[in-house]
């Protein structure tokens, strides 16, 4: 709930800021004077405090943007004056043209920051999980990264030793999360061993999670079954080590 609420307050604060530079392009435009220039140029200028807003801070405010803009430029600037209705087919046209030209930017704008913040935290992910030593701790650490990235409601990640000898190492991230029903999301981790474990994860109530075959989620398994391979020499090496120092009975 601390997450989301933070979510939420920082969209509205992003929103309203995107707003601010709204009001200040119209009245820079009022200063301007609405007889020095036409519509066309108008519905340009508003253009880039949209831009700005959908690049700086995402979506939600890139939207606010476009909305407060396309207010301002009716209201203002598309006659008859002071008022929300619209007295020609030219008005109407401008002023179409300019939503769909910004919530086509603000899209674009949105998947390229999409992309470049997935491609950050799958480093960041990488980097975590290179500086693990424990089977433990590569599935704490990805249960986490899961559940950062998309604000899961629950993130249990299973996996059984090869061996049999050891009991399954059952994560679940955050500690006291729970999960209704079956999960929405079910990733196995596979190896060279096989199957040998999965991840679940339950959707929260402010983010959407991809479908099971998302390049992004398949590389998360992928990510996990290599840590824990990884971390499976080490774990039998440091046994085998302890046995080998133990004294032989006499």
């Amino acid at each position: 709930m601390k997450h989301h609420i933070h979510f939420s307050v920082e969209l509205f604060r992003n929103s309203a800021y995107a707003v601010l530079i709204v009001f200040a392009t119209t009245f820079f435009l009022l200063l301007v004077g609405r007889n020095e220039i036409g519509e066309g140029v108008i519905a340009l200028i508003y253009l880039m405090p949209v831009i700005w807003s959908g690049y700086r801070w995402g979506q939600g405010p890139g939207m606010s943007a476009a909305l407060a803009a396309a207010l301002a430029f009716d209201f203002l600037f598309i006659p008859p004056f002071y008022t929300f209705t619209i007295g020609s087919l030219e008005g109407w046209l401008v002023l179409a043209i300019f939503l769909a030209v910004a919530v086509i930017l603000i899209g674009r704008f949105e998947a390229v920051l999409s992309k470049a913040r997935q491609a950050t935290f799958m480093y960041e992910l990488s980097s975590a999980l290179a500086n693990t030593r424990t089977q433990d701790a590569v599935a704490h650490t990805a249960a986490r990264y899961i559940q950062q990235l998309f604000q899961a409601q629950l993130v249990n990640v299973i996996f059984r030793q090869p061996t049999g000898e050891s009991p399954r190492i059952a994560v679940s991230e955050p500690h006291d999360g729970q999960g209704k029903g079956k999960p929405d999301c079910l990733l196995p981790i596979l190896n060279a061993w096989g199957l040998i474990g999965e991840i679940q994860i339950w959707r929260g109530e402010y983010g959407n999670l991809p479908s099971e075959d998302n390049p992004l989620l398949q590389n998360f398994a992928v990510q996990t079954a290599k840590a824990l391979e990884r971390t499976q020499p080490v774990i039998n090496k440091e046994t085998a080590n302890g046995f080998a120092s133990k004294p032989s009975a006499k």
